[in-house]
Formats: structure tokens, C-alpha cells, sequence
């Protein structure tokens, strides 16, 4: 046990300089560029809604939009605010997806009534994970104009560019012929 010691004490130091380091580099990973411009996702990336998916989706038609997409998310999860802080934050992200669809978050711990694309009304938590078996967030759910999904993506996606990729499969119709991993391949 004596000979034990000193290598346990020993590497403890090493250890902590590499946690140290960690823990400094990792803010720097999770923040834009210096130069970077970043506009607050709740304002420039997700619209206003009072709850009625199916309202919004003939807004979605009045605006020439192809559909409606939504991100089921949680406060605690962390997955969702790096998607928000790194991805859904950026101007190109932003505008890409409000020229081509309406978009809005669900919580998937809500209470709050919605009125779903039948036009039923549920809570945000029984939308879900009773009509979506959304069990893991972020899950980004497009939907057409008549209110059927055409396309799920679940998790964060590595960067704005592989997120720029998910709304162009969906934009080009990709969804109907292959998955999204072998898209992704193709325009690689």
C-alpha cells in the first residue's frame, strides 16, 4: 500500500492541470468566433405563437412557407441550449429556415394547452411524448402543410453547416428518396 502512495499522489496533480484546462478551453468552444455576428434565437429564429398548430399552418400557406418546424426541448437539457448558443443562434441558420418554414418550440415538460394539427386540444408534455414519443431532446419534427410529418432529426447537430444540410434535405424533398445520413454522404 506504501508504494501505492506516491503514484496516486503523483498523478493527482497531472489530473488536475488536465481538468483545469478542460474547463478553460471548454467556454471558448461553446462561443462564436471573435468577429462572429449571433442574433438571440428567441427573437430571430422561432416565431410567435398563441398555440394552434393548426391555425399555423395556414399562416405557413398565406406566407409561402413549405411547412412547419418544431423543436421539442427541455430547460435542463443541454443538448438543446448548445443547439441555441451555437447553431440556432447564427443569422444564415436563421434566415434560411424563417424564409422557408414557420418554426416554434415545444416543451416537453409544458402544461401549456396547444391545439395540435387536427386541431385537439393537448398539453405541450402529451404532444409530445404521447403523439411524437419524444423522449430525448432537442428533436427538430418538419412538418407539411397539411400537418404530416415528413421529417425527424433527433439531438444537436455538430455545427451550423450540418444544420444548414438537415433544412436543405427537407427544402429539396430529399426526405421522400433517402435518410438524411446518406444525403449528408452525398453532398459531402
Amino acid at each position: 500500500m506504501s508504494l501505492m502512495r506516491p503514484l496516486i499522489s503523483s498523478a493527482r496533480p497531472r489530473w488536475r492541470a488536465v481538468l483545469l484546462a478542460f474547463l478553460t478551453v471548454l467556454p471558448l468552444a461553446s462561443t462564436p468566433f471573435a468577429g462572429e455576428t449571433t442574433r438571440d434565437p428567441g427573437r430571430h429564429f422561432f416565431n410567435q405563437t398563441f398555440g394552434d398548430f393548426s391555425e399555423e399552418l395556414d399562416t405557413a400557406r398565406e406566407e409561402g412557407k413549405i411547412g412547419i418546424l418544431l423543436m421539442f426541448e427541455m430547460d435542463e437539457c443541454p443538448f438543446c441550449q448548445r443547439m441555441k448558443t451555437m447553431v440556432l443562434n447564427r443569422p444564415e441558420v436563421q434566415d434560411y429556415f424563417r424564409e422557408h418554414f414557420l418554426i416554434f418550440p415545444v416543451d416537453v415538460e409544458g402544461d401549456i394547452e396547444i391545439v395540435d394539427f387536427e386541431g385537439h386540444a393537448n398539453s405541450q408534455k402529451d404532444f409530445a411524448l404521447k403523439q411524437f414519443r419524444v423522449r430525448a431532446t432537442p428533436v427538430f419534427a418538419f412538418f407539411d402543410l397539411d400537418g404530416n410529418l415528413v421529417a425527424r432529426y433527433t439531438g444537436a447537430t455538430r455545427d451550423s453547416e450540418e444544420f444548414l444540410l438537415l433544412g436543405r434535405y427537407v427544402v429539396e424533398g430529399a426526405y421522400k428518396d433517402i435518410p438524411f445520413t446518406r444525403y449528408k454522404r452525398d453532398q459531402a
